[in-house]
């Protein structure tokens, strides 16, 4: 069984930075051949020769197993709550496993917001594959997409858009947190970090303090934490502080030079600069569009 949609989008949809080409839903049982047909030219493929797209493509298969291959990726088994995504100008090829079938949801786009993405690093042709689990939430995210472009109501290519990057926000935030929370000891020492962070802005608290008092070294703990958080503690220390800092300007007759002090920061000079570079704008300033 296979459901699929393909859409037209317009010189101003481009603009928006990311539009769907292709949408669609398919069931392979075990045995049954594949490719289904009634693909649209540009799609259908050969399972031995591959094909290339002029597009990306994110597919969930959230049941039965398969087998993906790429020029940057050898073979490798699709497992039941994998992601994989093809890459405009790259050879593939895929299918369901005969034994098991498979169920696989697609979507094809094309834009500016997902090329930065790749130059970036954030996704790579050389990791096409994510673990993520049976997810309730990216079947719905799929169905939705699949029911606008059968609508093509006007506009639908903005909120299809909004879809697939929720989709590659869930598919890389999901894997990632998998990945980290299969230590449990490691993901606690950071929660607990971050809380006594928190708590402790207006103190002079040092970050070489909690690995101490976590059993840990700094060295080490700060590459968990960056690893964990995308920011080195220092860092997420001190935007924090920052944030109080804007909070007190609002909400207090504290001068400058007062807060710069109680939020521990070595000097105002050295608080104005970091609030200028964190913020956009001097604390004065800040302070006065209040």
């Amino acid at each position: 069984m296979q459901t699929s949609s393909y859409l037209l989008a317009n010189e101003r949809d481009a603009l928006w930075g990311l539009t769907v080409s292709t949408v669609g839903y398919e069931e392979i049982a075990p045995g049954e051949d594949y490719p289904t047909k009634g693909h649209a030219d540009g799609y259908y493929f050969n399972l031995e020769k591959g094909r290339v797209l002029d597009e990306y493509q994110l597919l969930y298969n959230p049941e039965g197993e398969g087998v993906f291959k790429s020029a940057h990726c050898p073979e490798t088994t699709i497992k039941a709550g994998d992601m994989f995504l093809l890459f405009p100008g790259e050879w593939h090829t895929y299918h369901p496993n005969p034994h098991t079938g498979w169920k696989s949801h697609w979507i094809g786009f094309k834009g500016k917001n997902m090329d930065d993405r790749v130059t970036a690093g954030f996704l790579t042709p050389e990791k096409p594959i994510y673990h993520v689990g049976y997810s309730f939430v990216l079947e719905s995210l799929y169905q939705r997409a699949l029911d606008e472009a059968t609508k093509e109501n006007a506009y639908s290519q903005q909120l299809m858009a909004g879809i697939v990057n929720y989709l590659i926000g869930m598919m890389y935030s999901l894997e990632r947190n998998i990945e980290l929370n299969k230590n449990h000891l490691h993901v606690d020492m950071i929660n607990r970090a971050r809380l006594r962070i928190r708590e402790s802005l207006e103190s002079d608290l040092t970050i070489q303090k909690i690995a101490g008092d976590l059993g840990v070294s700094y060295s080490n703990f700060r590459k968990l934490f960056k690893e964990y958080t995308g920011l080195s503690p220092a860092t997420y220390q001190q935007d924090l502080r920052l944030l109080r800092a804007k909070e007190l300007l609002s909400t207090t007759d504290l001068t400058i030079k007062e807060i710069a002090y109680r939020l521990n920061f070595e000097s105002p000079d050295y608080f104005s600069a970091k609030f200028k570079a964190k913020m956009g704008c001097k604390p004065s300033e800040a302070r006065s569009q209040v």
